[in-house]
């Protein structure tokens, strides 16, 4: 397990990367990606949206494009801090402090789960994932963004002392075991020098008669 896969690490990591976040991010994950992602889904315009690990709300503002319903969760204050900067704390995004693997919402209760940048600090991913599909509608869409694995064996080891780098191979058996049934990976970068990004788009299944 990678030294940010650990909550307060990661809470701590994020009050001091909160205050440049939004100057750092666009070099690996930038809004040419993240429409891109967003075209992957079918999103209506009252659909009700998830986005876990929103941090200061850089996918909240693309998804807003699409639909007025969106909800954010992040386990950070500070990142949070700069999202109601934003928006606003009672604007058209309903934010909520909260940890990914225990999710405040009920069952089935969105229409669209979103994470990006998120999964590679959750010491248990697939519990996490498992909440994804928990608070999904039955046949609902569940988008996650992670870090590719590196092709270098010196940065898959540099990698894996971090936080959480995954193949399209470990993707497959985490959503898996998290219950998911119908997925599939698309790998997008920034550049041909930028770290690459695992995009999984998945379906919550429905329920066994």
């Amino acid at each position: 397990m990678g030294i940010l896969e650990n909550k307060q690490r990661a809470r701590l990591f994020y009050r001091y990367l909160s205050k440049v976040y939004d100057r750092i991010n666009p070099f690996i994950w930038n809004e040419e990606m993240r429409d891109e992602a967003i075209e992957m889904l079918d999103i209506g315009t009252e659909d009700e949206v998830l986005d876990v690990g929103c941090g200061t709300g850089f996918a909240t503002e693309g998804l807003l494009q699409k639909s007025e319903h969106i909800y954010g969760l992040d386990q950070s204050r500070h990142q949070l801090d700069k999202a109601f900067k934003k928006f606003g704390k009672h604007g058209k995004v309903q934010f909520h402090l909260g940890d990914a693997e225990r999710l405040p919402f009920a069952d089935d209760r969105f229409d669209v789960v979103w994470s990006s940048g998120s999964i590679e600090y959750w010491p248990n991913p697939v519990t996490a994932l498992r909440e994804l599909r928990r608070v999904g509608k039955p046949g609902s869409q569940v988008l996650v963004v992670g870090p590719d694995y590196p092709n270098s064996t010196v940065f898959q080891k540099a990698a894996d002392a971090i936080m959480l780098f995954y193949d399209k191979n470990e993707a497959d058996r985490m959503f898996r075991e998290a219950g998911f049934e119908e997925f599939g990976h698309t790998i997008q970068q920034a550049s041909s020098n930028s770290p690459r990004a695992i995009t999984t788009i998945a379906h919550v299944p429905d329920p066994s008669p």
